[in-house]
Parts: structure tokens; C-alpha cells; sequence
């Protein structure tokens, strides 16, 4: 499947029926600060329809080297962005132990359209697509109701070498 024809900006206009805030987030995913890209996550339909949400700050790490006076969140981050709202918002769903780990498998047809800066609210609509070991989700990234990035994700659950 390559990526949709249909934008999942409709996604930004329907009703939430439940807010994940960081701490639902750091219970789904091993990510943590300075590299957790996702501060809310709306939930509009269980295992099906999500919004992640991440305030883009001036202090991002990577904004230092992306690009000096002129700062812009690399794309490849837009992307784990989506990849931590997906994990954030279903995890504690289909792992069945804290040894695993969500770990790409592939990003399919991924596009940059827009540019996103400190300030601005990236709002990620995601539509779960398959949802087990082996997960597939299809993802956008907005900023004003501008289309930012979109790409279709796979993942799959992976043992920690740590535990």
C-alpha cells in the first residue's frame, strides 16, 4: 500500500474520546528526554484513530546543528514522531511484557511537504492499520492545517538485549 490518496486531516475535526498525557506515554514507550517527540495523544477510536501531539520548543536539541538561525525539525524526526504516537498510544495493547520493543521494520513512501519550526504544534494523525507483533500504521504530519509529512509505517515487536 502506498501512500493514501485520502488525507487523514479529517482526523483534526473529530471528537476526542480520550487524552494520553507523558505519563501514559513513558508507561508505553522506553523513550525519554531529550528524544520523546510526542507530549499528548488524542485517542478518537480505540486501536483504529489517534492524534499525537508535540509542541515543537526552541530548546530541541537538534536545532542547535538543523539549521543555526534558521531552525527546522529534521524530517526523519517528524517521522519518529508519528512512530512514538503509534507506541504511546498502543503498546501496553499488544506487548505482552515490558521486554519488547517497538522497532521499525520499514517507512514506505514518505513525503516532506512543509517545514516544521520552534513554536509550532505538530499535530500527527495516525490510522492504525494492522496492529499486532507485526504493526502497520499510515501517518501525517500537520502544522496549522498544513500537510507537512506523511508516510506508511511498519513495525514489529522486538526483545530488549537489556533485561
Amino acid at each position: 500500500m502506498g501512500v493514501k490518496s485520502v488525507s487523514l486531516q479529517e482526523f483534526l475535526t473529530l471528537p476526542v474520546h480520550a487524552v494520553y498525557g507523558p505519563e501514559h506515554i513513558k508507561a508505553n514507550i522506553p523513550h525519554r528526554e531529550p528524544f520523546l517527540l510526542v507530549d499528548e495523544i488524542h485517542m478518537l477510536e480505540k486501536g483504529k484513530k489517534y492524534i499525537g501531539i508535540h509542541q515543537v520548543r526552541q530548546d530541541e536539541y537538534y536545532f542547535k546543528g538543523h539549521f543555526p538561525g534558521r531552525p527546522v525539525m529534521p524530517g526523519v524526526l517528524v517521522v519518529e514522531s508519528m512512530s512514538q504516537a503509534f507506541g504511546g498510544a498502543v503498546m501496553q495493547d499488544v506487548a505482552q511484557n515490558s521486554k519488547h520493543l517497538p522497532l521499525f521494520l520499514s517507512i514506505s513512501e514518505a513525503k516532506f511537504r512543509g517545514m516544521v519550526r520552534p513554536g509550532d504544534k505538530l499535530e500527527m494523525p495516525i490510522e492504525l492499520l494492522r496492529l499486532g507483533r507485526i504493526s502497520k500504521i499510515y501517518g501525517e504530519a500537520y502544522v496549522e492545517g498544513k500537510l507537512c509529512a506523511q508516510a506508511t509505517l511498519n513495525f514489529m515487536l522486538g526483545e530488549s538485549p537489556h533485561e
